[in-house]
Parts: C-alpha cells; sequence; structure tokens
C-alpha cells in the first residue's frame, strides 16, 4: 500500500507542476483534463501526508520516553502515544478506503430496465410494484424521472418498463440493484389462498455519453411501424413507432411512447448505447470476477439477489444475507439501509485485496 502511496504521491506533484504552467493553461481541454486527475488524487495525497505526520509524531513521542523524564511528563507522553496509535490506526483505514478503485460510472444518471419474469400476470404485478419502489425512491433523493418505454399487461402491471433516473450518485447507489428480483405472496385472483412465487429482472445501465460509444449506423437496421396502445390521437394512424436492431449483437430495442418518429428513434439510440457500454463493462467485470469473487457489484442479470416475502412482511438479501422485515416501507421506496448495507459489503471485499 505504502509503494503504491509514493508513486501517487510523485504523480500529483508532477500534476501540480503541470496545471501551473502557462503552456498546458492555454490548451483548455488538457488543463482541465490534468485538473479532473489533480481533483482525484488530492484527497488520497492529503490523508497520506495526515498519515506520515502522526506517524512522525509517534515515532518522536516514542523516542522521548527513552530519555529521564519526570514522572508526571512520562505519563502525559505515554496517553499522547496512545491517542496517536489510535488516531494513525484510524488514518490507515481511512487511506485504504481511498485507494479502493472508484467506479467511473457512480456518478452518472441510470437507465432502469425491469422486465416481468416467471409467474405470468403476477410477474407483470410484480414488476409495476419494483417500479413504483424505484420511483418513490428516487423522488426520496430528489432525482429526476423520465419514463422512456413502457409495456403494460390488462391487469395493472408491466410486461416492461425502461426509465431515465437523473441525479448525482444516482449510478452508485442503485448498481446493486441488477439481477433477479423474486416475490411469494398470494395473489388477489387465487380463490385458494395458495402462495405463488414469481420474479421480475432489474437491469441498472449507466447514461452514457456520445464520446463514451460509437455506433457503426451502417450496423444498424432501423424499421419504423405504427404504434399500438395509449399514446393519443396519432397512435395507428402514423408510423412513429421505431426498432433498432444492432447487427453484430443482435439487440433489438423498441420504442413507441412518443408521438414523434424522431423523439422515439432518439429513446433508443439512447437505450442501444447503454447496453453496448454495459456488455463491455460486464467483460471487463467477467476478467475481474477470475480474480475476485465478490457477491456484490458483480451485475450478473442472471442472479436471484432479492426476496420479497409478503406472508411474512421481509425482504431478504440473497448476497450478504440481510433481512429486514419492514417489506410495506421498502417497497414505498426506503431503500438505503439495505444500499448502505451492500456498499458496504463491496468495500469490505476491495479492501481484502488491498490488504492481501
Amino acid at each position: 500500500m505504502f509503494e503504491k502511496l509514493k508513486v501517487l504521491e510523485e504523480k500529483y506533484d508532477d500534476l501540480n507542476s503541470k496545471i501551473a504552467d502557462p503552456s498546458v493553461i492555454a490548451d483548455r481541454k488538457a488543463w482541465q483534463s490534468l485538473m479532473k486527475e489533480h481533483a482525484k488524487l488530492e484527497p488520497i495525497v492529503l490523508k497520506s501526508r495526515e498519515y506520515q505526520d502522526i506517524k512522525t509524531q509517534l515515532e518522536d513521542n516514542k523516542l522521548m520516553l527513552k530519555d529521564k523524564l519526570e514522572d508526571d511528563f512520562r505519563e502525559m507522553v505515554k496517553e499522547e502515544i496512545n491517542e496517536l496509535t489510535k488516531t494513525l490506526e484510524e488514518t490507515q483505514e481511512e487511506l485504504k478506503i481511498l485507494l479502493i478503485p472508484k467506479d467511473e460510472n457512480d456518478d452518472k444518471n441510470v437507465i432502469v430496465e425491469i422486465r416481468a419474469g416467471a409467474g405470468g400476470d403476477e410477474a407483470g404485478i410484480f414488476a409495476g410494484d419494483l417500479f413504483r419502489m424505484f420511483t418513490r425512491y428516487a423522488e426520496r433523493n430528489r432525482w429526476k424521472i423520465e419514463i422512456m418505454n413502457t409495456n403494460s399487461q390488462g391487469i395493472g402491471g408491466y410486461k416492461e418498463v425502461v426509465m431515465l433516473i437523473k441525479g448525482k450518485g444516482a449510478y452508485s447507489r442503485l448498481k446493486y440493484e441488477s439481477g433477479v428480483h423474486r416475490v411469494q405472496r398470494v395473489p388477489a385472483t387465487e380463490s385458494s389462498g395458495r402462495i405463488h412465487t414469481s420474479t421480475a429482472t432489474v437491469a441498472v445501465l449507466p447514461e452514457v455519453d456520445d464520446v463514451e460509444v460509437e455506433i457503426n449506423m451502417n450496423e444498424v437496421r432501423v424499421d419504423v411501424f405504427r404504434s399500438s396502445g395509449n399514446g393519443g390521437q396519432s397512435v395507428n394512424t402514423t408510423d412513429s413507432a421505431v426498432r433498432l436492431t444492432h447487427i453484430p449483437t443482435g439487440i433489438v430495442i423498441s420504442m413507441q411512447d412518443e408521438k414523434s418518429q424522431l423523439k422515439n428513434k432518439d429513446k433508443a439510440f439512447k437505450i442501444l448505447k447503454a447496453k453496448l457500454y454495459d456488455m463491455e463493462m460486464q467483460a471487463q467485470q467477467a476478467e475481474i470476477a477470475k480474480e475476485r469473487k465478490s457477491q456484490v457489484g458483480t451485475g450478473d442479470r442472471s442472479a436471484k439477489i432479492r426476496t420479497y416475502n409478503f406472508p411474512q412482511g421481509r425482504v431478504s438479501d440473497h448476497r450478504i444475507n440481510l433481512t429486514l422485515y419492514r417489506l410495506e416501507s421498502f417497497l414505498d421506496g426506503d431503500l438505503n439501509e439495505m444500499i448502505d448495507a451492500l456498499i458496504t459489503s463491496d468495500q469490505a471485499e476491495k479492501l481484502k485485496e488491498i490488504n492481501e
């Protein structure tokens, strides 16, 4: 760890020189890039220097004890050594957390896709419950919500719903929600009172800028067709719906929520870019997973991550073995306790790597 800190300090000092160089300042784009890198390193370097200062004070006090001291002064020095030792340990832990590799997507907006899984109509109703849960969580955080696409079913649920959530740190909080969510309850249509198990799949994708993903338009087939379902007077009268097919990957995006073909096309491309970026990210994570088998943050879409049990009023996360007995408030968007626990577990796994 300390070898790494030494390298980072040297890099930080080098950046200080560069950002003060008039020739670099003149190149605004290059200067902004260096400032961004400088801002990332500064908290680590300042904490490292604080650690070194405390360590120096501790060593000086220990040397002082070797001299002949009056009893009262000796006791005072010993007390200070105990305090400095404790502070040094705390500062070292803070340093380790700062050294955990940052997810470059954490500050991004997110595209959340919810799809009904196994369980027929009940799965669609559960998908609607999850949609409301994430919507309420976004509202609690004062994030903005934009519905991008919906495919509803007749009894109040959704086959699919896609939304864009805009807000600082949205991805850093919601990325742990990717995976299979399972519900156990008695459906309203069940006359015998038998408990059913249904599932819905959630995918959380960081919204990406155009500069991050380049799409070869020759590899995308664009089809237009008439919308179906709710949508106003223009539905079924104009070819406003859009379907994109990304030929190399086979990804298909259909969009028909807007009356404008152009708006539907823009939304479809936004989702396609996010999916292509996510595929690249998943491939990178698969490589990392070979080295580190973390329970949290792998984003495996096929993994069953959580169970919502209505008869017992509980929600259980299977990755960190945490059960909360407040299902109603959880489904009303009170997710922070669960998400904080997931973040803590993820950090603990990553800290193990630093310590090894």
